[in-house]
């Protein structure tokens, strides 16, 4: 139940060029810090867990790029200076930030450990060696999160499958699967470890606008694994919701605060509130790489606002007028009191969510 959605190939990240999809799988090769922003930026390479493990891998690249760099100074301010860059490429979703802290925190403590503060030119043998030694640790690191992502993610599917009855019918948004992570995905984690124990399971896939990926990405992933997917525009849901088509309601999440409000795709606030008019369970799923320890609640959230043509255009196709103001936010924000539970790899967490949040941050 994996794509191969990022790779580590011939000291490059590999990745599926999501914007082609579904006409093409192509992959694409990316061997600087400016490319790896770049697909970011241009959702080449999108969802939050498997950014976060881009930008694991994209501070190994930085730290490649600085090793031609002989002094002290210029090379750390260089290397955090790239590694910024990288995290600032998508403001909304906290992974890449959580994952990105952990490749400077590993800086941090070699450069603590190992360079002496008045030391600013070294010999060119010990300063190629200690700059080894930084790419070393981050590209180990950058490993490590990618495993790390597979096995939380199939985790995540194996404690949502308990909450899926044979027969159901789920509806998403967006894509929240094997395309979003390194494998198995989040909300769609659920659904494969259904479909996989024996139940027969059916989705609905809202089609997100204004960039399409729940009808160009979740449909296409679910119909290649052979899961029976119905795709509908984003305002037919409460039509479904209304003629009792839908059992449960699973999505995934860009940020989750400490109070369990959280972001996502835009039009999951709608469907949270439809939900909650027609008492049907919502649920979010997501590793604890989601979850912003320092956002207390929605209004510590920010949100990112994309380019207005992505409204004004579909694929280069004029579908409103030239110079119509557009309001084109990325994602919205969802009260926890609207969320039945929150998937995780260590369990389903369950209201009140300040308590049962903290009980499960206090693990890592």
């Amino acid at each position: 139940m994996k794509f191969n959605t990022i790779e580590w190939i011939n000291g490059n990240i590999r990745i599926i060029d999501q914007t082609l999809l579904p006409v093409r799988e192509e992959y694409k090769d990316i061997e600087t810090v400016d490319e790896l922003i770049e697909a970011i930026k241009s959702l080449r390479l999108r969802g939050a867990p498997l950014i976060g493990v881009a930008g694991a891998y994209g501070a190994a690249i930085a730290a490649r790029e600085c090793m031609s760099i002989n002094i002290y100074d210029e090379y750390v301010d260089s290397l955090f200076l790239k590694i910024k860059k990288i995290e600032e490429s998508r403001p909304t979703a906290i992974n890449l930030k959580n994952c990105i802290n952990r490749s400077k925190m590993i800086i941090n403590n070699i450069l603590n450990e190992n360079m002496p503060k008045d030391k600013k030119i070294l010999a060119d043998s010990e300063f190629q060696s200690f700059k080894l030694k930084i790419y070393d640790a981050l590209m180990k690191n950058a490993i490590e999160t990618h495993k790390e992502d597979e096995q939380i993610c199939e985790q995540i599917g194996i404690y949502g499958n308990q909450l899926i009855n044979d027969n159901e019918t789920i509806l998403t948004i967006c894509n929240a699967g094997s395309l979003a992570t390194s494998a198995w995905g989040t909300a769609l984690a659920t659904i494969y470890k259904a479909y996989e124990s024996g139940k027969k399971v059916k989705v609905y896939s809202c089609e997100t606008r204004p960039l399409l990926q729940g009808s160009r990405l979740t449909a296409y992933e679910l119909m290649k694994k052979g899961i029976e997917v119905t795709t509908i525009c984003d305002n037919m849901a409460g039509f479904l919701m209304q003629q009792k088509k839908i059992d449960k309601i699973i999505v995934g999440a860009d940020r989750i605060c400490r109070n369990g409000d959280f972001a996502n795709k835009i039009g999951t606030y709608t469907l949270a509130v439809l939900a909650d008019y027609h008492k049907i369970p919502f649920y979010v799923a997501a590793p604890y790489t989601t979850f912003d320890t320092k956002a207390k609640d929605m209004e510590d959230i920010p949100i990112e606002e994309r380019d207005a043509d992505d409204v004004r255009k579909f694929q280069g196709i004029q579908t409103a007028p030239t110079s119509v103001n557009v309001y084109n936010p990325a994602f919205d924000k969802t009260p926890n009191k609207l969320v039945s539970g929150i998937i995780t790899e260590k369990g389903i967490l369950m209201p009140p969510f300040v308590e049962s949040i903290s009980k499960y941050l206090d693990q890592y």
